[in-house]
């Protein structure tokens, strides 16, 4: 039988990350619970089995239901009847077999039915799930909402809502609008208060809503009359039981096909407000948007692991001149950088997803005791690390699953390019993983604060003063060079002191941090299990040639040059 877990050891591995003792200590709040509930853990070793065996289920229902579904809900996809969407009958079955396995709802609190299990085993479900199939992950990983329901909606809202996550209700997020995609400052859609009787309903459009038809939606719209930006924007509870809101046509997408992606009217439905007023985009959203941003970089690491073991399995038997193309030098070198960059990218997702654990965890703890000094400051501390590193973490998740899918198909030649094979469909999965959700241009925005604020030179110097085996020193070594020239470009470009020149180059310093900081990585990972050393020894020679190249061109392109690249299409013809 396929397993997606158990085929995998370095899930299990990142499973088992030394870190995960306080996170357990937090996210269980010492054990507080084994007297109410009969499944909640009895200690650290019963909590990691827990998890363990979780991920066993999940990689057993991608491995024998959600992949061998795939091509079918690839080519039949969801479909609009009577203004509803009706999924494809593999997503149906696909979502059955999760239900039947009472795995939904699986990072909420037990007093609302979930598994209150940390975000780490949440988004290593999801990595495995988009292996199996990138779209159904959309579908499943929305459940997402629910934490954002569970950290500030009041407790009116969490008893009306959260139990139906783990009973099987889906959920979408609908934020963007015709004219409102990356700016959702400018959401038109309108929320008004009825005096009569103090309900709150919706009016408008919105689009490119992934899911659009879920049974829990939040929805961000215009609260305040005459404002025109965020400070006007709230954030509110649909119920789709109410019926006031029409799936106008699910879009015709290039990949992802499983996965309705809809346009929405919203006629007087009513709604529930989450929180406060004129904090919807300003406070929930963000966080809302920083958890599917973790959410599609999972996605995209799924969508490697799937892309370099077809191209792996291909090669080793597809034969060329008498002998497996995986012998020749140009596809072995392919092959082996598309494992360094999916084992990259994975570490950089889990250390990540540890970061809001702990973040995440001690915040939820302090609404139920006092946190001690040390606490305070992990809060603080985490906090910091989660929004550094969760944009950086997207942009290379996502930009790795373009590049790993691109060279699997290369691998395959010209039977890639058929729908015989299922590269062809990891190929165009993929293309979105770097545009929804954030853009990478817009992961680059949130990224360089990391860079000027000093918070990823902070993290290089603390890990380059642990120690590590003598055999790994030397790459230690030249991430220690590659580190002195971040930190000398970096205090260069300051110097200048140009916004535009910055912004400029900021897709360059910031992607020599993340060369940097995935080095670092995955020279840890090697000393707890040496398997990991080869994607080491590649990507830091990877990342220290084009850093090196980053750097030249960051060097060479002044103030004055500024003007030359900003394109002026004057052959046109009128």
């Amino acid at each position: 039988m396929a397993n997606f877990y158990n085929d995998n050891k370095a899930l299990r591995f990142h499973l088992q990350h030394p870190m995960m003792k306080k996170i357990v200590s937090i996210r269980e709040n010492d054990f507080a619970d084994n007297d109410q509930h009969d499944y909640a853990p009895q200690d650290f070793e019963d909590a990691m089995d827990n998890y363990d065996k979780v991920m066993e289920i999940v990689g057993d229902i991608c491995g024998e239901v959600i992949a061998p579904n795939a091509e079918s809900v690839d080519q039949d996809g969801p479909t609009v009847v009577n203004n509803r969407v009706v999924y494809a009958r593999g997503t149906t079955e696909n979502y059955k077999a999760l239900m039947d396995a009472n795995l939904m709802g699986m990072s909420l609190p037990r007093k609302y039915n979930g598994l209150n299990f940390p975000i780490l085993p949440f988004v290593m479900s999801n990595e495995i799930i988009s292996r199996a199939d990138a779209s159904f992950s959309n579908i499943w990983g929305l459940q997402d909402c629910a934490e954002t329901i569970n950290e500030f909606a009041s407790d009116e809202v969490k008893d009306k809502f959260l139990h139906r996550f783990n009973e099987g209700d889906s959920a979408a997020m609908d934020l963007t609008e015709p004219d409102a995609g990356s700016d959702l400052q400018a959401v038109q859609l309108k929320a008004t208060l009825n005096e009569s009787d103090g309900k709150w309903y919706l009016n408008g459009v919105k689009r490119f809503i992934t899911n659009g038809d879920a049974e829990i939606s939040l929805v961000l719209a215009r609260s305040e009359e005459g404002t025109s930006d965020g400070r006007g924007l709230s954030l509110f509870v649909y119920d789709k039981a109410d019926d006031a809101v029409i799936v106008r046509r699910i879009e015709n997408k290039l990949g992802i096909k499983g996965s309705p992606t809809c346009e929405l009217v919203f006629k007087n439905a009513p709604a529930v407000l989450v929180g406060d007023r004129k904090l919807g985009l300003i406070k929930y959203v963000m966080s809302l948007m920083n958890a599917a941003r973790i959410g599609v970089s999972a996605q995209a690491v799924g969508i490697c692991e799937a892309a370099y073991r077809e191209a792996y399995s291909y090669a080793i038997e597809r034969e060329q001149f008498g002998k497996a193309i995986i012998e020749f030098p140009p596809v072995y070198e392919m092959i082996a950088m598309m494992r360094a960059k999916t084992d990259a990218v994975r570490t950089l997702l889990y250390e990540t997803s540890r970061y809001v654990d702990i973040y995440k965890g001690l915040n939820h703890l302090s609404h139920i005791r006092a946190l001690e000094a040390e606490e305070k400051q992990d809060l603080k501390k985490y906090q910091r690390m989660s929004d550094i590193f969760t944009p950086i973490t997207k942009l290379f998740a996502t930009e790795y699953s373009n590049e790993v899918a691109y060279d699997s198909l290369q691998v395959h030649g010209g039977s890639g390019y058929m729908k015989d094979y299922p590269v062809e469909r990891l190929y165009r999965d993929a293309r979105i993983t770097n545009i929804y959700e954030g853009t990478s241009q817009l992961q680059v925005v949130a990224a360089i604060k990391g860079v000027t604020g000093g918070g990823y030179l902070a993290w290089m110097e603390e890990r380059a003063a642990k120690k590590v085996d003598p055999d790994m020193q030397y790459l230690m070594n030249h991430l220690a060079k590659m580190t002195d020239q971040f930190s000398k470009t970096v205090e260069k470009i300051k110097e200048i002191n140009n916004t535009e020149l910055l912004d400029f180059h900021a897709r360059r310093l910031v992607e020599m941090a993340g060369y940097i900081i995935m080095g670092y990585l995955l020279i840890e990972d090697s000393g707890r299990d040496a398997s990991f050393k080869s994607s080491a020894e590649l990507m830091i020679k990877k990342g220290r040639a084009a850093n090196i190249a980053h750097a030249h061109m960051i060097n060479s392109v002044s103030e004055s040059d500024l003007g030359k690249y900003k394109m002026r299409e004057e052959i046109i013809a009128e």
